[in-house]
This record gives structure tokens, sequence and C-alpha cells, in this order.
């Protein structure tokens, strides 16, 4: 029974019934409750430190796991855009085709999967004729251009994307200088 003694229980002096409390015997016990308060103190600040670290850590990882869904599928749609490209130019010749009934299926497949992107967090990034700006846009030309579209994209040459309001893929565009 030794082992299960608190580390002050040996400190306690043994009063009887019949003994009067002297000086001394007060003094040590208030001592040790002086020494009980602070280590109790002390484990009470161990706890509420250590519940407030798991609480920022549960919500860390709430976060992460929140940013990790919504970004999973980003490798998967990344090479679904160069398709979604490909579309584009595709639908594009259709148009100037003279025989838009026959691709009218081309078309609606072109639609669904544009539909699906988009259900997916896919948004297009919507630059032409917008202020140049680094940080959504990749210049692959400059050049001269009236007053009115000096420093704006004049033409885009491969459209940027957000994923779920993330920038995804720099919009490659010419610019008015």
């Amino acid at each position: 029974m030794e082992e299960n003694k608190l580390p002050l229980e040996e400190e306690v002096p043994n009063l009887s019934t019949e003994e009067a409390p002297t000086a001394e015997n007060v003094e040590t016990i208030e001592s040790i409750k002086i020494k009980m308060q602070e280590e109790n103190d002390e484990l009470k600040d161990k706890y509420v430190r250590l519940m407030a670290e798991f609480e920022n850590f549960k919500r860390r990882t709430a976060q992460e796991r929140i940013v990790l869904h919504q970004t999973a599928g980003k490798d998967i749609i990344m090479l679904l855009l160069d398709v979604l490209d490909d579309c584009d130019r595709a639908e594009n010749q259709i148009k100037k085709s003279e025989e838009k009934e026959s691709n009218l299926g081309i078309l609606l497949i072109l639609n669904r999967l544009r539909i699906i992107l988009q259900q997916k967090g896919v948004q297009e990034m919507e630059c032409l004729h917008t202020e140049f700006d680094t940080e959504k846009h990749e210049a692959i030309s400059i050049v001269d251009s009236p007053e009115e579209m000096k420093g704006k994209v004049i033409e885009v040459l491969q459209k940027g994307y957000y994923l779920n309001e993330k920038l995804i893929r720099f919009a490659k565009v010419i610019v008015g200088k």
C-alpha cells in the first residue's frame, strides 16, 4: 500500500485526537497545503493548455480535410482542361462548318462535359478586355493597340480556370501596349 501514497503524504504528521496541534505541526500542515495548491494550479494550467492544443488540432485537421476534399481531383481536372480546350476548338470548327445538324450530338457531349466540370467546382476565368493581372494571366505577347486597350487583355489564347475559387491554371493572353 505504500506505493499508492501521494508524494506529500509522508510529510503529513500523524496527529492523534488526543494531541493538541503544535505550532510546528500547523506550520508543516500549512506548507503542505500551499505545496498542494501550487501543484493543483500547475496541473490545471497543463490541462487547460492541453485542451486548447487539442481544440486547435481538431480545427486544423478539419480545415485540412475540407481543402483535401475540394482539391482531391485536381490532377484529373487539370488533364480534363486540356480536353476541354480541344472541345472548344472543335466547337468553333463545327460552328464555322455548314453541317451543324450532323454534329449536334458532339455539341451535346461538349456541353455535358462543361456541366460536369462546373458541378465539380471548375469555373472559367473571364479575362477578355480586362486589366492584365500577373496573378491570373500569363502574357504570351504584347501588341500595339488603341489607347483604350493599353494594359488590357486583347485576346485569350488559352483559358484560365478556377477550382473552388482557387486558381488552377493561368490564362495565356495577348496584352495591348
